[in-house]
């Protein structure tokens, strides 16, 4: 097949237009103009590696602290961007431990096996966050990675992170504070599924996931979400009956709007008091 060749003066524009882009308070981060790389290689599982230093996402993967020297050695740790299609795996429950990855574009869920093949969704990563943390502990992965929708990741080994944390304290006690935010988030979980009610694990999980829209800059009120009914019901410890009746209930309450993926919160505050 032909590749279709663009003017040079056009693939200059749209190369500049993917290096300062960012995005708006109010757009839904999948509205989002791509990169450059993504649209005009399509099919390919790895790209020109970035430098960290001149990343739209950068203030969300590295501490703001760092001197020019130091932003120099961060750009030196991404080894790879790699892009999973929808539905791949990045990694599987058990495979070797080598890298963590910076979820670039797109989003991904976690899960694990149960032993008669069920699977159990652990968690939901959005663009910023960081996915393989889980094995650390044990020098294999406990769970697995699946694309959500076409997504981009920064692959970094991890042997080279440790070296760096050594050199730079503000990327350890960043690199601390990442993997604080994991401790405290499974500490939520099990509070969610112990304590709440099926509405109120609902409630939560959708200020949770506005709250991490808003702090990349997307619009907190508003946003599509990529996972399904069931994948959510799987991680709230509900039935995919049960998860789709509350959301028809936050709507009847007009706490909520929903259209398909696209969810729009009408009263944070009221959900937050259910």
């Amino acid at each position: 097949m032909a590749r279709t060749r663009i003017p040079e003066k056009e693939a200059t524009m749209l190369l500049a237009d993917a290096s300062t882009t960012t995005p708006s308070p109010t757009s839904s981060p999948f509205t989002q103009a791509t990169d450059f790389v993504r649209r005009f290689q399509p099919g390919g599982t790895q790209h020109p590696v970035p430098r960290c230093s001149q990343c739209a996402i950068s203030p969300l993967c590295n501490p703001g602290e760092l001197n020019a020297e130091e932003l120099a050695q961060v750009d030196s740790l991404v080894q790879e961007v790699r892009t999973v299609q929808r539905g791949a795996s990045l990694y599987r429950a058990n495979d070797p431990f080598h890298n963590v990855y910076i979820l670039r574009s797109g989003s991904f869920k976690t899960v694990v096996m149960h032993r008669e093949g069920r699977e159990q969704v652990t968690g939901f990563q959005i663009a910023g966050e960081m996915l393989g943390l889980d094995g650390i502990v044990g020098g294999q992965h406990l769970c697995g990675a699946i694309a959500l929708e076409r997504s981009t990741v920064c692959v970094i080994p991890f042997e080279s992170l440790e070296d760096l944390c050594r050199e730079i304290k503000p990327m350890q006690r960043h690199l601390h504070r990442v993997m604080s935010r994991e401790i405290v988030r499974e500490s939520n979980m099990i509070m969610l599924l112990g304590t709440m009610r099926a509405e109120q694990r609902v409630a939560t999980f959708l200020l949770n996931l506005a709250d991490r829209y808003g702090t990349r800059g997307y619009s907190a009120t508003e946003f599509n979400m990529r996972m399904t009914r069931s994948e959510i019901g799987s991680y709230l410890g509900i039935t995919l009956e049960t998860a789709s009746r509350m959301f028809s209930r936050l709507q009847q309450e007009r706490l909520v709007q929903a259209r398909g993926k696209q969810i729009r919160i009408l009263d944070s505050g009221a959900l937050a008091r259910l």
